[in-house]
């Protein structure tokens, strides 16, 4: 299966350029070898570019991220004798996290936690939490070490197993933003989003410190559309959900949902 991707190669930097080889020579790989490849997983930039890595005949490529779903991703490249559908073949190993339900752990709470074993982000794919447990997804190679060191999220205890309820928690939970806009800039749309003024925004996106779909952006004049995802370092994660029609003075009314 063929895919492609709406990045050019001139809008990749460095680092991202080399990333795409990377993920050409598992589709390479597959192909001399016979065998599956499979990346690290994914954030949502990192699959956009391996769109572009093409396939070759006897080899089908696609995402996995170990439910539907799923927004962090592996990029598989299989040979033909081994079906995307199998789940089986994908080097995920999920573990189910208990906790008492009176505390209200979030993801950034497993997150952390995690993190601080010294796994790396690519080995963690999604996380979702919802009352009294959370679903973790991960590289098979580390779940051993998870099961054996996560003790705690936050100062909460745990209760860990191997495996997944039957009933997945909800992917995300979101708290509804609406207001106007003067233009869909990236400054006066992440001006609305985190309640800070167009000058203080503008120096988060030149400082880097936010995203438009995972990549870095630090043009302030970058034009935000429905469907995009903004994060702002120590503000949290949006999704632009609805661009209404202008107001009698010329403004935008758009809807969004924060992720929680």
């Amino acid at each position: 299966m063929a895919y492609t991707s709406d990045l050019p190669l001139s809008a990749l930097s460095g680092e991202e350029k080399l990333f795409l080889e990377r993920i050409r020579d598992l589709v390479t790989l597959c192909d001399q070898r016979g065998i599956p490849r499979f990346s690290a997983f994914l954030d949502e930039r990192q699959q956009r570019i391996a769109l572009s890595a093409g396939s070759l005949p006897g080899v089908t490529c696609g995402f996995w991220g170990g439910f539907p779903d799923a927004e962090r991703k592996m990029f598989y490249a299989l040979p033909d004798y081994c079906s995307p559908e199998d789940e089986s073949l994908y080097p995920i190993r999920i573990i189910t996290a208990e906790f008492p339900r009176q505390y209200a752990l979030t993801h950034r709470d497993f997150l952390g936690a995690l993190m601080n074993l010294g796994l790396r982000r690519e080995a963690i794919g999604d996380i979702l939490v919802g009352e009294g447990r959370a679903v973790l997804f991960l590289w098979e190679t580390v779940a051993d070490l998870v099961l054996s060191e996560l003790s705690k999220a936050g100062r909460v205890g745990l209760r860990l197993t191997e495996g997944r309820p039957e009933e997945l928690p909800a992917a995300h939970s979101f708290q509804e933003i609406a207001g106007t806009v003067s233009s869909m800039r990236l400054d006066c749309v992440a001006a609305l989003l985190i309640r800070e003024s167009r000058e203080t925004t503008a120096r988060l996106i030149r400082s880097g410190l936010v995203t438009v779909n995972s990549a870095v952006e630090e043009s302030v004049s970058f034009q935000i559309h429905a469907g995009d995802k903004i994060a702002v370092r120590g503000h949290g994660k949006f999704r632009i959900s609805e661009i209404g029609a202008p107001t009698k003075k010329d403004r935008l009314h758009i809807t969004c949902q924060k992720y929680i």
